[in-house]
C-alpha cells in the first residue's frame, strides 16, 4: 500500500493563537480565561450602532406606535431562540458551523449556513463600518469613498490574533463605551425632556399615528435579521471553562447574560436610536435622521455650546463603538469562511486568509452605498436567518430532549456524519423559500409583513415533523468506540500534532486516529469511513456507545 504523507500548515494555521482553532473544538488547554472574561469579551462585541441605525430607520419609516411594538417582540424571540444555541455551544466549545452540523443539518448541509452566516457578518461589517465612515467623513471632511477604506482596513490588524487580542480589547474600552453610550439620552432627559413626548407622537413617513399590523411586521422584519447575532456570541462563548459543580452559578450567569442577554442591551440601543431619530428628523431631515453621527452631535450639542467639541465626542464614541464591534464581525466572519472553503475546496489556508476576503467583500458592498438600503437589506435577509435558527432551536428544544430522535450530544466530525441530514437543512430550505416568496406580495400584503415571521415558524415546526418521518436515521453515520475508551490527548495520524481526544475519530483510510481538521480537508478518501461494510454504528439505537462519547 502506498505510504500517504503528512499534511503541512502554513504558518498561519500552525500558530494557534492566529488561528484561535478556527475549525474545530476549542480544547480545554487553550481555554484560559475566566466565565467573566470571557462574558466581557462577547457583551463588548455588541457595541455596534447599528442598533441606533436600524431603531431611527424603522421609526423614521413607520413611527413610535408601530416601531416599539416591533422591537420589544423580537428582543423577546431572540432572547428564547439564543439561550439553547448559547448553552450547546458553551457546554461543548464550538463555533455556530459545528453546532449546526451535528443539530439537524448535516456536514454538508451547514455548508449553506455558514454562507448564510458569513453573509450575516459581511452585511454588518458594511453597515457598521459605514456608520464609522460617516463620522470619518464629517469630522475629518474626507471624501466618503475613502473613508470607507480606512474604516475597512484599520479593522484587519486587530483581528489578526483572535480571542487573545480581542479579549484585552473589549474588556479595556467597556467603562468609556457605556459612559458614553447613554450620554446624549442624559442630555435629552436634563436639557429637553419634552423631546421624549415627541417621541411618543411621532408618526413617520407612512403618517400614520396608530398601531398598524402591516407595518409592525414589516418593521420586525428588519429588526429579526439581528436574530443571527448569537452567532457572534458563540463565537466567544466556546471558549468558556468546562461547567463544572464549582462554577455553575458563575458559569450560568455568564452564558444567558453574554449569550441570549445580548438582546437586552441591543434592544435598549434600538429604542434610544428610535428617540434620537425622531429628534434630529427636523434638524437633519428623514435621509440623515437615522445617521448615528448626526443623532450624537445634535445630541450633545444641546449641552455642549461649542459643535466642534461636540462633534469630537460624538466622532471619538462612533469610532470606539465602531472598531468594537466590527473587529466581531471581522472575526466572525473569518470563521464561518473557513468552515465554508474547507468542505468546498478541501483546502484550509488559515484564518487570516478568510479575514481579509471577509473585510474585502464588506468594503465594496460599503462603496455600492448599502446603507441607503437598509431596510430592505435587512428586511430580505432576515427571511433566511430566521429558518436557519428556527430549524436549529427545534431540534435543540424539541427533537433532542423532548423526541429523543437527535443524540444528546453534539457531534461535529465529518467521518461521524452523514453528508445531508433533511432534518434541519430540509426545514430551513423550505421555510427560506416560502417565506421569501411571501416577502415578495406573492401570499398578500399580509404575509409578506409577516414572512419573517411565517419563516420562523414553518421551520419550527417543519424540523420535528421530518425528524418523525426520518426517525432521526441521518444525524449519526457511524462512531469511533475505540476512541471513546481513550482519554488525554491523540496524536492524528496525518499532521503528526496531538489533540484530545474529542477531536479525535478512527480512520481507515490512513489507518489510525485522525483529528477532525485532517478529517475535513481529506479529498482522497471518498468517504471510506461510512462505506457498509466500514461502518462501526450506523444508527442511534446504540445507545452505549454514543452516551460514552458524548462524556468526553
Amino acid at each position: 500500500m502506498k505510504k500517504l504523507s503528512k499534511r503541512q500548515f502554513n504558518s498561519f494555521v500552525n500558530n494557534p493563537v492566529m488561528e484561535d482553532y478556527a475549525l474545530r473544538y476549542a480544547p480545554k488547554s487553550f481555554r484560559r480565561w475566566s466565565e467573566f472574561a470571557v462574558a466581557s469579551s462577547a457583551l463588548g462585541g455588541i457595541a455596534y450602532l447599528a442598533d441606533f441605525a436600524i431603531g431611527g430607520s424603522i421609526t423614521l419609516s413607520y413611527g413610535f406606535s408601530n416601531a416599539l411594538p416591533a422591537i420589544l417582540v423580537v428582543a423577546a424571540i431572540i432572547f428564547l431562540t439564543g439561550i439553547p444555541i448559547a448553552y450547546y455551544a458553551a457546554r461543548y466549545n464550538i463555533d455556530m458551523d459545528l453546532l449546526t452540523r451535528g443539530a439537524g443539518f448535516g456536514y454538508y448541509g451547514s455548508t449553506l449556513t455558514s454562507l448564510i452566516y458569513a453573509s450575516f457578518t459581511i452585511i454588518y461589517f458594511s453597515l457598521e463600518g459605514s456608520v464609522m465612515s460617516q463620522a470619518l467623513t464629517v469630522y475629518f471632511g474626507i471624501p466618503l469613498a475613502l473613508s470607507y477604506v480606512v474604516a475597512s482596513v484599520s479593522i484587519i490588524p486587530l483581528v489578526i490574533y483572535g480571542m487573545t487580542f480581542l479579549s484585552k480589547l473589549q474588556v479595556w474600552t467597556q467603562p468609556l463605551w457605556l459612559a458614553l453610550l447613554v450620554l446624549p439620552l442624559i442630555v435629552i432627559a436634563t436639557k429637553q425632556p419634552q423631546i421624549f413626548t415627541h417621541w411618543t407622537h411621532f408618526l413617520g413617513s407612512h403618517g400614520q399615528g396608530t398601531f398598524n399590523a402591516l407595518f409592525f411586521g414589516a418593521a420586525a422584519g428588519v429588526t429579526l435579521s439581528l436574530i443571527a447575532q448569537i452567532g457572534e456570541q458563540v463565537d466567544y462563548l466556546r471558549f468558556m471553562p468546562d461547567l463544572t459543580e464549582h462554577n455553575k452559578r458563575a458559569w450560568w450567569r455568564a452564558v444567558l447574560l453574554a449569550g441570549p442577554g445580548w438582546v437586552i442591551l441591543g434592544a435598549a440601543k434600538q429604542i434610544g436610536g428610535s428617540v434620537l431619530a425622531s429628534f434630529a428628523s427636523p434638524l437633519v431631515g428623514p435621509v440623515k435622521a437615522d445617521q448615528p453621527i448626526q443623532m450624537y452631535l445634535h445630541a450633545l450639542h444641546l449641552w455642549i455650546p461649542s459643535v466642534a467639541m461636540a462633534l469630537t465626542i460624538g466622532t471619538f464614541f462612533v469610532l470606539i463603538s465602531q472598531v468594537k464591534i466590527n473587529v466581531t464581525n471581522a472575526y466572525s466572519g473569518s470563521l464561518s469562511w473557513s468552515n465554508f472553503f474547507s468542505r468546498i475546496f478541501h483546502a484550509h489556508p488559515g484564518r487570516v486568509v478568510w479575514l481579509i476576503l471577509n473585510v474585502g467583500i464588506a468594503l465594496t458592498l460599503m462603496e455600492l452605498g448599502v446603507f441607503n438600503f437598509l431596510s430592505a437589506v435587512l428586511g430580505f435577509y432576515s427571511n433566511v436567518a430566521v429558518a436557519w435558527i428556527g430549524a436549529l432551536v427545534a431540534d435543540l428544544v424539541i427533537n433532542k430532549p423532548i423526541l429523543k430522535l437527535s443524540p444528546s450530544y453534539i457531534e461535529f466530525r465529518r467521518g461521524h456524519l452523514y453528508h445531508f441530514n433533511p432534518v434541519g437543512f430540509g426545514a430551513m430550505i423550505i421555510a427560506s423559500i416560502v417565506s421569501i416568496t411571501a416577502y415578495f406580495g406573492l401570499f398578500g400584503a399580509t404575509l409578506a409583513a409577516f414572512s419573517s415571521f411565517l419563516s420562523l415558524i414553518l421551520a419550527f415546526v417543519l424540523s420535528p415533523m421530518i425528524a418523525i418521518i426520518t426517525r432521526g436515521r441521518y444525524y449519526i453515520a457511524r462512531t469511533s468506540p475505540e476512541i471513546v475508551q481513550l482519554s488525554g490527548e491523540l496524536n492524528c495520524k496525518v499532521c503528526d500534532f496531538s489533540f484530545e481526544t474529542r477531536d479525535m475519530m478512527h480512520c481507515p483510510h490512513h489507518q489510525g486516529t485522525i483529528c477532525s481538521l485532517c478529517c475535513s480537508l481529506e479529498a482522497n478518501c471518498h468517504d471510506l469511513c461510512k462505506a457498509p461494510g466500514l461502518q462501526i454504528e450506523t444508527q442511534l439505537g446504540e445507545n452505549t456507545v454514543m452516551e460514552r462519547e458524548e462524556d468526553i
